[in-house]
């Protein structure tokens, strides 16, 4: 089904011309007198139907004793009925073709039989092609249609007309974001609770199928349909509408069982990162940061080129500001001088004609000054968006004044006007909302404010950028493979070596030995200095047991390394030449069971699990995008040399990790974790200097063997 038809197939639930609210109640308080409640006050325009044995009529609206007896079939039941009642009305619903369904109950019983309530509505409702919002979820409001499936009714001052789209897994954030914080108008928010039938991926299409959304607000549990999932991403980059996303659950402890360092730095968060990055989603870590940056990109005008313009009314205010912008990475406009005359036309003696500005004088005609002033950083070439930093109050007539000078200052420029509260504060008040509904964001507290900001700027700026362009691997080198990764253990350092270099991971010279003599002859013939390491099966990680020995200089180094080795650990040792100086990294890969395989790139050695210095991606990529995901890392100024040091080669480091994409792209199914710790960078070289390949098939006991 193309996106058009999931439209389609949601417009009964979403956009229905009438429903039945199975359960309703004339009793106040009760959850059956809210659902029918909320379904006048959204003003519904379709027909509208109660469904309740003991009543005639409920608020006017006509009632019938069952879904059977309504005088027509319905495109949407609402059922708000106790689980122990769930699934003989759904299936009477599904008898009498209802379109759709929303489900407000948890779907557990005690002493339930097999399969489950919730897996035998799942099976129902697939069977009858039949969209269900929940079970377990507080329902929906489709603001544009005028439809509210909640049980609780709006507050009066909730309209349409938005541009935000929410969707939550979390019946609170419903509740908080669309019934609590007047600046918010939205389109569409939908609670989709258990994903009985229609996921979080379902919403997405159907809200970007809607001309009115501008930006998609996302509350993520967890992603049930990771396919159509990230289509729905794709759709959206490709619409240019923004997604704004809040993963929770992201410190689950599976990492614990990961076999490699990369494993265990990477965590379950991992794909998530990954997924995002790729597709352009802003991921943000609470509902401050969320509100604002929807709010922000909800607006009518577009972010140019330039960074961020203020004005203050508090010298301390502007250094806190300047203080916050640096700790963000938020760009100030660097104003020109035209600008600054302007500025130095109104400001009183001894204000700065800078950016940001501090504007209060003797408090004589500021609004006057602040309205020139303001309007003068909007108008300057270098600003992509305006802010006046003050609070808002109703009644308070600075505040009031505060609100005219942004609209004048938006009416008389073509940027993003924003008023940016110093202090946190719930969109409440009456100044705010007016703001807000004349095109001026208004993004309360500072540090959650800036952070929609650089969220904005990063967005814009990401735009620019060539797309990432997958890359191929060479023919036939997984039909190569498979045999081996089919195999219940891991691959063996050599064989691992074998693997990167097919693929076009740089390796060093090595040899496999299992006596004293041999390793003496691998170390002449390789060139010294070298190093020793242990090659005995089921040893994952060598330094951690003495099974590494480098910078051997001569024969009989080499033979008392290997003698201490082999006494110790057995006598299978590989032998290989020592690398150049240079930065240690390392890359890696882990299986992510909802997106596949995720690669991650970072400080290597010992630093990598110290610093958890790591950035991660969806395989496979392009030298050029592995370059830019390098230079997100913290060790990345060393990289350019520091200390005197060589700087490292970048383009060798870049290319080595695409090549590791295409090679993790291409084996994706057969091995569930790969470790190269470290990849030495160097000022003319990048080789891999370990292995770690664990196949999919590898035993548990395989993968965690040292943990």
């Amino acid at each position: 089904m193309n996106d058009q038809g999931r439209a389609a197939w949601l417009a009964p639930l979403l956009k229905p011309a009438s429903v039945a609210v199975v359960g309703a109640s004339p009793k106040p308080g009760s959850a059956g007198y809210g659902m029918i409640r909320s379904a006048i006050a959204c003003g519904f325009e379709g027909r509208l139907y109660a469904v309740n044995p003991n009543y005639q009529e409920i608020e006017g609206v006509p009632c019938f004793p069952s879904i059977a007896a309504l005088p027509e079939r319905v495109d949407h039941a609402i059922l708000g009925v106790a689980n122990a009642r769930l699934e003989a009305v759904f299936r009477e619903a599904i008898e009498h073709k209802a379109g759709a369904a929303t489900i407000f109950a948890s779907c557990y019983l005690p002493d339930d039989s097999e399969p489950k309530l919730l897996d035998r509505l799942r099976t129902l409702s697939r069977d009858a092609n039949m969209p269900v919002c929940g079970g377990n979820g507080m329902g929906y409001l489709n603001l544009q249609a005028k439809v509210d499936a909640t049980a609780w009714p709006p507050p009066e001052w909730i309209k349409g007309g938005g541009h935000m789209a929410l969707i939550t897994h979390s019946g609170s954030v419903f509740s908080a974001l669309a019934k609590n914080d007047r600046r918010l108008r939205y389109n569409l928010v939908v609670s989709p609770g258990q994903e009985i039938s229609g996921t979080v991926a379902d919403y997405m299409d159907f809200a970007l199928e809607e001309p009115a959304t501008r930006v998609i607000g996302l509350f993520l549990e967890t992603v049930r349909d990771p396919a159509r999932f990230l289509a729905a991403l794709a759709k959206a980059e490709q619409r240019d509408i923004p997604i704004v996303a809040l993963k929770v659950g992201r410190t689950e402890m599976s990492a614990r069982m990961a076999a490699s360092h990369s494993g265990a730095v990477v965590g379950d968060q991992a794909a998530y990162e990954a997924v995002f990055e790729r597709y352009g989603v802003i991921a943000v870590d609470d509902l401050d940061q969320m509100t604002n940056t929807m709010l922000l990109l909800s607006q009518d005008r577009h972010v140019r080129k330039g960074g961020l313009a203020t004005i203050h009314d508090s010298g301390g205010e502007r250094e806190l500001l300047i203080d916050q912008a640096d700790a963000y990475d938020v760009r100030l406009a660097e104003i020109n001088e035209t600008t600054r005359d302007r500025l130095a036309e109104r400001l009183e003696y001894g204000l700065e004609p800078v950016n940001p500005v501090d504007a209060w004088g003797t408090g004589h005609d500021y609004e006057g000054i602040f309205t020139h002033c303001l309007t003068a950083i909007a108008q300057d070439p270098d600003t992509a968006i305006a802010a006046i930093c003050c609070e808002t109050r109703t009644g308070n007539q600075l505040h009031e004044d505060y609100g005219k000078i942004a609209r004048y200052a938006r009416d008389h420029s073509e940027v993003p006007i924003i008023v940016l509260n110093n202090v946190g504060a719930i969109g409440d008040d009456d100044l705010t909302v007016r703001l807000c509904n004349d095109g001026i964001a208004v993004l309360t507290a500072m540090a959650p404010g800036l952070f929609a900001i650089r969220a904005a700027f990063w967005r814009r700026d990401r735009a620019s950028l060539p797309k990432v362009a997958p890359r191929a691997a060479p023919k036939g080198l997984r039909a190569k493979w498979q045999t081996r990764l089919s195999e219940p253990c891991a691959l063996d350092e050599a064989e691992g070596l074998a693997l990167f270099a097919d693929y076009g991971v740089p390796v060093l010279p090595h040899h496999v030995v299992e006596n004293a003599a041999h390793a003496v002859k691998a170390a002449d013939k390789i060139g010294y200095p070298v190093a020793l390491k242990t090659a005995m099966p089921g040893i994952l990680h060598k330094s951690d047991v003495g099974g590494v020995r480098l910078a051997l200089a001569n024969a009989a180094a080499v033979r008392a390394a290997y003698d201490d080795i082999a006494g110790r650990l057995g006598p299978r040792v590989l032998v290989m030449k020592m690398a150049g100086k240079g930065v240690e990294m390392a890359f890696g890969m882990v299986d992510d069971p909802h997106f596949g395989p995720v690669v991650m790139a970072g400080a290597g050695g010992i630093l990598i699990e110290l610093l958890k210095d790591r950035c991660v991606a969806l395989p496979s990529f392009d030298p050029a995008s592995a370059g830019r995901m390098i230079d997100q890392l913290a060790i990345r100024p060393v990289l350019g040399g520091v200390r005197g040091a060589p700087p490292s080669d970048m383009a060798a480091l870049a290319e080595a990790l695409s090549a590791f994409s295409a090679m993790v792209a291409d084996l994706a199914g057969l091995v569930s974790e790969i470790d190269i710790n470290p990849v030495i960078a160097g000022p003319d070289f990048c080789v891999a200097l370990d292995a770690l390949v664990i196949p999919k098939a590898a035993q548990p006991e395989a993968r965690n063997h040292g943990h």
